[in-house]
């Protein structure tokens, strides 16, 4: 299974790589005020990348951490429900 992993990076590293060797040609990239960004079209397009993915990532944080503060109130309110029961028994469950 390891090698097979190994066999599938190796050849996802070598398509990508054919990939940006046969992308080289200079674009524009055309922003406001006529400016213009000259890169190669590899470039333009890891850097789309990059940034769709960061932007992802930002765009998550929110649900994350409203979701860690969830779990960790409902950690206290099972400690406190826990303890409780253990108090009126005398004895755990």
């Amino acid at each position: 299974m390891r090698s097979l992993l190994w066999f599938s990076r190796v050849v996802l590293f070598l398509f990508i790589f054919a990939f940006a060797i046969k992308n080289t040609d200079p674009v524009g990239v055309r922003f406001f005020l006529d400016t213009v960004w000259q890169a190669p079209l590899v470039i333009v397009l890891l850097v789309s990348f990059a940034g769709g993915a960061v932007f992802a990532v930002l765009s998550l944080l929110g649900t994350l951490f409203s979701q860690r503060r969830e779990v960790n109130r409902l950690k206290r309110e099972l400690k406190v429900a826990q303890a409780s029961v253990m108090g009126s028994q005398g004895r755990p469950m």
